[in-house]
């Protein structure tokens, strides 16, 4: 019998592209056929059916899903953090590799006076906004939209004095430049760091392929992660920060969470560490006690705020 030829379906960027082959060449290793499809993730793709019931974040991930399902490719490889956490029926997570770094970093032009007065600092994220805003409230914000790439060269071509990138993406592609500070007090994107690949819930062949590289510590605690921010959200996008750590010496997972207000002014937060056999219900129990302490109330806000 014929192996099948696995079509690795990617964005066509940078970043994109280098995950989609380390995933090829891991495949590769294991003995499997792989073939790289590079698809543009244009948000004006039509669809003639409803194939999303929830209104998706991700259209990076939304084309892709598109040609999943249209059969133009077998799997998709995404940064996990662009995920929805409602997947498109048909499709389920196969796996999950292991982890990067989970660093924000603060790329800037060299000198740090600004954060001790008046500073503009540059980022896409909801997330990365009010957790600087909440850190420098004088501060100003401004968007930057792009792949790492693009948004390295809107830095160089800006009077900002900074912007907010994740750690991994720019080592992944080994342009972090010298010039960077680590912002460690930052709590990341739940999975930031961690790639995942998606496959169609009836491809028996590319699940059983995939399923080898899948890392087990990564997939649980992005599980956990993701798992908090479902609850939290419930579909709508909000600033909120979610890290969990396996400690191997005592079998404990550590996690940190955070919601906070889009201007940066309210946050709620949450740090515990509970015995490696209670993750499943992980981040469901830490998002509802955001929840019952001011959680509702802030996510209403949050919800009111993006409308207007």
């Amino acid at each position: 019998m014929a192996e099948k030829t696995i079509r690795i379906g990617t964005r066509d960027s940078e970043l994109a592209l280098w995950q989609a082959h380390t995933v090829e060449k891991k495949l590769n290793d294991l003995g499997h056929k792989t073939e790289i499809i590079a698809v543009k993730s244009q948000g004006d793709i039509i669809l003639d059916k409803p194939l999303y019931e929830l209104g998706i974040t991700g259209i990076f991930t939304k084309t892709l899903d598109v040609a999943m399902i249209n059969g133009q490719v077998d799997i998709a490889v995404h940064s996990m953090k662009d995920v929805p956490t409602a997947l498109p029926q048909g499709i389920v997570q196969t796996a999950v590799l292991e982890r990067a770094s989970t660093l924000d970093i603060l790329v800037h032009k060299g000198n740090l006076d600004f954060l001790e007065n008046l500073g503009t600092i540059a980022t896409g994220s909801l997330r990365r906004r009010a957790m600087w805003l909440n850190k420098y409230p004088n501060h100003k914000v401004v968007d930057l939209r792009g792949n790492v790439n693009t948004r390295m060269k809107k830095l160089q071509d800006n009077n900002w004095n900074g912007a907010i990138f994740a750690a991994a993406g720019l080592e992944r592609i080994n342009i972090k430049p010298d010039n960077f500070i680590n912002l460690d007090w930052m709590i990341p994107a739940p999975a930031q760091g961690a790639m995942v690949i998606v496959a169609m819930a009836n491809d028996e062949f590319c699940k059983e392929a995939v399923a080898e590289l899948n890392h087990l510590e990564t997939d649980i605690c992005t599980y956990i992660e993701r798992q908090f921010l479902k609850i939290l959200e419930g579909g709508c996008t909000a600033p909120i920060g979610a890290l969990a750590k396996f400690n191997e010496k005592d079998d404990t997972i550590h996690f940190q969470g955070q919601l906070l207000s889009i201007d940066g002014k309210e946050k709620l937060q949450i740090d515990k560490k509970v015995d490696i056999s209670q993750w499943k219900k992980l981040g469901f129990n830490c998002a509802q006690e955001i929840l019952n302490n001011g959680g509702i109330e802030l996510m209403k806000n949050i919800k009111l705020a993006l409308k207007n």
